[in-house]
């Protein structure tokens, strides 16, 4: 899948996060100013204006209704395990985690492009149909990687009947859910990353101290150890495979 669907699916994913009664259509937009005389000119002048706000929230999309909110409190939270500073930098971070979420995310991308998008471009169905099949592969991955506890806490916070199946747990629901969700995996994983490391610092400043050599920073003699076993054991491996099959597929 390029990157142009990649941007429709984006583009469409907003609307279908709305209720459904919230769907609208999509605006042909002309560039230029006049008098809205009847309803139907505010309309689309109110479709561009709410498109426009689509574009900006793009990437806060892509981040609340995938995987990448988990991946990048991993990474890190084992780059401050390291003790390396700004070692990988944000940028490389932030840029390991997006790669990530298009590798684990694909399947459902295309899923979305072939039920939805494109039999919406060849004009096979219409475009609520669309919006109806292509939330359906991003409601089935969330429900996955959601917690019952979490879903449930959201469900009696909306004051809403108790959902009998997963088709009635409304998206507005399901979306928060996931969210915390992913904190609490990401913590989770983050913490037995971060043992390991842990017990370094710890014998590192017990033999310091047993020394007396009380003024001399431990994080400074820990830091070389630390680095030698992360490469020894090929930690940004383990680490990348464990956060990859940590997705329930």
């Amino acid at each position: 899948m390029n990157f142009k669907k990649l941007g429709y699916i984006l583009g469409g994913l907003f609307l279908t996060l709305l209720p459904s009664s919230a769907a609208m259509t999509f605006p042909n937009i002309n560039i230029g100013l006049q008098t809205a005389n009847t309803p139907q000119d505010f309309t689309n002048g109110l479709q561009i204006l709410i498109w426009l706000t689509i574009l900006t929230l793009a990437p806060s999309i892509l981040i609340m209704t995938t995987c990448f909110v988990r991946l990048v409190v991993v990474l890190a939270l084992t780059r401050q395990a390291l003790g390396a500073g700004n070692l990988p930098p944000n940028q490389v971070l932030t840029s390991l985690a997006l790669i990530l979420t298009f590798f684990i995310m694909a399947p459902t991308f295309n899923d979305i492009n072939e039920q939805a998008l494109q039999p919406y471009m060849n004009n096979q169905i219409t475009q609520q149909v669309a919006l109806d099949r292509g939330i359906q592969p991003i409601r089935k991955f969330m429900f996955k990687q959601t917690h019952e506890k979490e879903l449930a806490l959201f469900v009696r916070m909306g004051k809403i009947e108790k959902p009998k199946t997963q088709e009635d747990v409304p998206t507005y629901i399901l979306l928060p859910a996931f969210i915390l969700s992913e904190l609490k995996t990401a913590f989770t994983i983050g913490f037995v990353v971060y043992l390991p490391f842990l017990v370094i610092d710890i014998v590192v400043s017990s033999v310091l101290v047993s020394m007396g050599m009380m003024f001399l920073p431990p994080s400074m003699i820990a830091l070389p150890f630390k680095l030698i076993m992360f490469v020894m054991v090929d930690g940004w491996y383990l680490i990348v495979k464990s956060l990859v099959d940590s997705f329930v597929r």
